[in-house]
Formats: C-alpha cells, sequence, structure tokens
C-alpha cells in the first residue's frame, strides 16, 4: 500500500464512520487490517515520542500515575513505566491494546480497551501525568471540545498533562483530514476545564508539517 493509497483509505473510512455518529470506530478496523505488520499503521514508529523522551529526561520529581491517552502499539507508555511511573494505557482499538501486550508480555503497564466518550468514571481527576499525543488530532472537529474536557478531566489538581498535535493557524475553513490539525482557538478550551499552558515548542514532522509540544498544568 502507497502512502497516498493508505492516507486515501483513512480518509475515507474516519469520514464514513463520522457519518455513522462513531468518529473513534475506524482505529480498529485499521488496527485489524493491518495484520499485526506496524508498517501497516502509518502513525506507528515503533519508538517513545522525542518530545517525552526530553521530558522525561529532564524530569525531577516522584513519579507516580500516569496515563497513556490512545497508546496506540505501546512505546510511550513502555517509557514511562520504564521511568518508574505506575501506567495506566488505553486505546479504543481492542486489537491495538492485544497487539501491545503481544509486543511486551512482561510489561507492568496496564493495558486497557476505553473509548473518550465513555471513560471509567474512576479516572476523574486520577492521574498526576496525562500524555496526549496525536490522539485529539485524529477525530473530527465537531467533537473537540467533547475530547478536550475528557482528557482535562483526568488530569489531577496540580497535576501534568502534555499534548502533541499537528497545528493550524486560526482560520474559517476547517482543514482536511485525518489528521485535522489544532489551532489556538480549540487549544484554548483547555483553559475552560482548568488547565494552563506552562510551556510549548514547536518542531516539525519530517514532511515539514508544523507540530506543537505543549505542557499544560491543573489549577
Amino acid at each position: 500500500m502507497s502512502n497516498l493509497d493508505s492516507q486515501t483509505t483513512i480518509n475515507n473510512l474516519a469520514s464514513e464512520y463520522c457519518q455513522k455518529g462513531n468518529p473513534t470506530g475506524w482505529f480498529e478496523e485499521i488496527y485489524s487490517q493491518a495484520n499485526q505488520n506496524p508498517a501497516n499503521i502509518p502513525w506507528a514508529n515503533l519508538s517513545p515520542n522525542p518530545y517525552l523522551t526530553e521530558w522525561l529526561s529532564q524530569y525531577s520529581g516522584m513519579t507516580s500515575n500516569a496515563l497513556v491517552v490512545g497508546c496506540g502499539l505501546g512505546d510511550d507508555a513502555e517509557i514511562l513505566q520504564q521511568t518508574g511511573f505506575n501506567v495506566t494505557a488505553f486505546d479504543v482499538s481492542t486489537t491495538a491494546i492485544n497487539w501491545c501486550k503481544k509486543r511486551f508480555p512482561n510489561s507492568e503497564v496496564n493495558y486497557l480497551t476505553a473509548d473518550l466518550f465513555n471513560l471509567p468514571s474512576a479516572w476523574q481527576n486520577q492521574f498526576n501525568l496525562v500524555w496526549e499525543c496525536r490522539t485529539i488530532q485524529a477525530l473530527p472537529l465537531d467533537v473537540r471540545e467533547k475530547v478536550i474536557q475528557a482528557i482535562s478531566s483526568m488530569v489531577k489538581p496540580l497535576g501534568t498533562l502534555l499534548v502533541v498535535t499537528h497545528f493550524r493557524e486560526n482560520k474559517v475553513t476547517s482543514p482536511i483530514g485525518p489528521p485535522w490539525p489544532l489551532n489556538d482557538l480549540e487549544l484554548n478550551l483547555f483553559s475552560k476545564y482548568g488547565l494552563t499552558e506552562n510551556k510549548r515548542t514547536l518542531s516539525y514532522s519530517n514532511k515539514g508539517t508544523e507540530i506543537l509540544n505543549l505542557k499544560y498544568l491543573k489549577n
């Protein structure tokens, strides 16, 4: 499958599921059709995110509990666990979660299937660190605030949220996706749900796309 074919397939699947009112349903189809070949998952790098790796290298606080949103194949969850965090990692795709368990059979990470639109109530305000890497941007604009609210709600008071997302300028026209990059108007919604932006850095993908690396603190 070429990159063009892969992106076309993803766009068509995402559009189909969004029209059905199930904006997260296409992830399971992508993972199940991959036949355990990570090369068929366009966003799977099989290595931890560089921003997370850098943040952990400079982190001097006490390790505690962490949540990984949309954990994919588990590399970010594993580096958090190796650093000493007690990690819960979830994905809407059961195939992805089973794949994580197969890749890391001796892992202490608690891998679970869960949906951002129906999260366990026990997770509310429970995590000292929440890691969100490119999950929000994979969901359409009309559910964005609901997703941001859900992610914000899982951060403990005085806890930290780390976000990685493709970035777009504030424009009236909607972006073509997925991914649907976030803009500042959407990122400012985190403040509505009790988080304050503490730091941001800008990097670029290998295709020249702007990527924001953000740190928020819960009030």
